[in-house]
């Protein structure tokens, strides 16, 4: 493959395992510096696994992923994040015995730019105010939502290049996912790209520049956020909309 290095991340033909288990078929995406780009799919698609195969913590059997031209299949979670990509994952998995600072400090714990890290932990405090208000208190005492913004703060303090953020809106209500979504949009003006893995289709494809629809491991799929919200397959699988 020739590489586009004006792509930020490219996906080239990459299947993953589980074991004896093929939960990646040959996938193949791009991310564009600046771009939301979200995937979608049902339950078991493949959405987590992708996220999951990008920053490090499974390894494809076969095909190539690059970063910025630079090759990344193969290569440790820690150079990972090192090389750009932060993830937040699907379940928050914050730090519930430390605090909030503590938290925010291990998203940076690969840095040494001491100043660099404080002025990233007050952008964070200015994305999430909440956080600032709770500074000290033990992260596993806090509400869903707040955790939610807490992992996102976590994964900003590496700063990233490329931000994955996997089901941000899960367990939240309404009104939560709202703020939730404004935050991510927010990040993404700033400068961050970011990828995102999100169950509510319909707020996922109404913020992202593009789409990918996952089935069964394999990208069936991809065409604009606005397109594939008016695509009538979409609205009636991931929407759950009668189409006429």
């Amino acid at each position: 493959m020739t590489v586009d290095n004006r792509a930020l991340l490219i996906l080239d033909k990459v299947s993953s395992f589980y074991g004896n288990i093929q939960a990646l078929r040959n996938i193949s995406l791009t991310v564009n510096p600046g771009e939301i780009v979200t995937l979608i799919g049902s339950n078991g698609a493949g959405k987590t696994t992708t996220l999951k195969t990008i920053s490090g913590l499974i390894r494809p059997r076969t095909g190539h992923i690059y970063l910025k031209g630079e090759r990344l299949d193969g290569v440790d979670a820690q150079e990972v994040v090192k090389k750009g990509i932060s993830h937040s994952p699907e379940g928050r998995k914050i730090f519930s015995r430390m605090t909030v600072l503590e938290n925010l400090e291990m998203g940076a714990f690969l840095r040494t730019d001491k100043v660099g890290i404080q002025e990233d932990l007050e952008k964070v405090f200015d994305l999430f105010p909440r956080l600032k208000e709770r500074i000290k208190q033990k992260a596993g005492t806090m509400s869903g939502g707040e955790q939610q913004m807490l992992a996102i703060g976590r994964a900003m303090m590496a700063r990233p290049s490329i931000l994955l953020l996997d089901e941000p809106s899960m367990g939240l209500s309404p009104k939560l996912v709202e703020q939730i979504f404004e935050i991510i949009l927010d990040i993404n003006k700033q400068g961050t790209t970011i990828l995102l893995v999100e169950q509510n289709a319909l707020v996922a494809l109404s913020i992202a520049a593009r789409g990918y629809v996952l089935q069964t491991g394999s990208i069936v799929l991809e065409d604009s956020g606005q397109n594939l919200l008016s695509n009538e397959a979409v609205r009636r699988t991931y929407l759950g909309e009668e189409v006429a």
